[in-house]
């Protein structure tokens, strides 16, 4: 069995343990119909956008089904609702969240011990364990279930193995396959597999996932780092937590500056996100530029700004009006940039220069 690390306590938000879900109520309803009906399929695929809650409404799912077999009676006895929701307290939900439930097994990328982080891709011996799982009787009398959080990060190999799974379901067992880019999953899985496409968050309900995550934040962060995540309140949080508004912020000082760039303050952002081996400052100042250019673009073709922070709107006037096309040549520009600079691993401090000599230029 791969190497599995628990991240529950630093996180007790994880899916498996979050016992709320916000937004995606019609895909509930949907999935206990179907469960209800007899007529469940052997194979889901949750779709859409990293962060919006996919992982919480599988696991959410998992826990109903696995507690069912005892839900007439008892103090932990099920309500008769579409919203899948159990008690937190509830024996099954205690050892979902605790990793302990016989019946449920996750798939996910495994951690790898050389390089002390999770590894890039799902591997195919992280697959080959559905086979020997579902074979197995369920030791409660009801259903098997295999969640795979971020089925489209499996491998070639391991992307082969789950295609033969599925190929010969057995009975009583139930895929849910968490998936982030489907375009990324062969086509022989999605046609397999009943696809449920789950919509971004609406921005006043990530604006009350941070004020739960994050309380600290101000009203006004909040709502910023909501529009930043657009929809995603795991984007927003990982904003929140690499430093995202401070460098935002940043960027917004020189882009303030333009058509005549703070040289020395320039200097001096990109000294602080190109030291050290940690790369997250560098990734998420990348990102950030690439979303203040967007909305840039967008803005001006729509001649209403789309800010994120209060008082962007008058910068974003400014530089968008009557140059749409150039704004979009700006981003196109900084991706095929930054995907260089992966590709052939440029100096990062140099990328940083060159995507803000690539906006003054612009700019003028």
């Amino acid at each position: 069995m791969a190497a599995i690390i628990d991240t529950d306590e630093i996180d007790p938000w994880a899916p498996r343990r979050n016992p709320d879900l916000i937004g995606h109520q019609t895909a509930a309803a949907a999935l206990a119909r179907a469960a209800e009906s007899g007529r469940l399929p052997h194979a889901i695929l949750l779709a859409g956008p990293r962060g919006i809650g996919k992982a919480t409404l599988a696991f959410r799912f998992a826990r109903w089904l696995l507690a069912r077999p005892a839900e007439e009676d008892g103090l932990f006895g099920l309500q008769r609702h579409n919203d899948l929701a159990i008690d937190p307290d509830h024996p099954v939900a205690r050892r979902v969240a605790a990793r302990g439930h016989a019946d449920l097994l996750t798939v996910e990328r495994s951690w790898d011990p050389k390089r002390k982080r999770l590894k890039g891709e799902i591997v195919v011996d992280d697959v080959r364990e559905i086979a020997g799982f579902f074979h197995l009787t369920a030791s409660e009398g009801g259903w098997r279930i295999v969640i795979i959080d971020g089925a489209d990060e499996m491998n070639r190999n391991a992307a082969n193995a789950l295609l033969k799974i599925l190929e010969e379901p057995p009975q009583g067992a139930l895929l849910l396959l968490v998936c982030h880019a489907v375009g990324r999953m062969l086509p022989t899985i999605r046609s397999r597999c009943q696809t449920i496409t789950l919509q971004t968050l609406a921005e006043d309900e990530v604006i009350m996932l941070l004020r739960q995550h994050r309380p600290a934040l101000s009203p006004d962060d909040a709502t910023g780092l909501a529009r930043l995540g657009e929809g995603s309140i795991g984007r927003a949080l990982e904003l929140a937590d690499a430093g995202g508004i401070p460098l935002y912020r940043a960027i917004g000082g020189l882009i303030g500056s333009l058509p005549q760039l703070d040289v020395t303050t320039l200097h001096q952002l990109a000294d602080s996100v190109a030291r050290g081996e940690d790369d997250a400052a560098y990734r998420t100042l990348l990102d950030l530029l690439l979303d203040f250019v967007t909305r840039l673009a967008i803005g001006a073709a729509e001649e209403q700004p789309r800010a994120a922070f209060p008082g962007e709107e008058s910068l974003l006037l400014r530089l968008g009006q009557g140059r749409v096309d150039r704004w979009i040549t700006v981003w196109e520009s900084l991706n095929a940039l930054f995907r260089r600079a992966d590709a052939v691993n440029l100096d990062r401090k140099q990328v940083v220069l060159d995507a803000f000599f690539t906006l003054e230029a612009a700019s003028r």
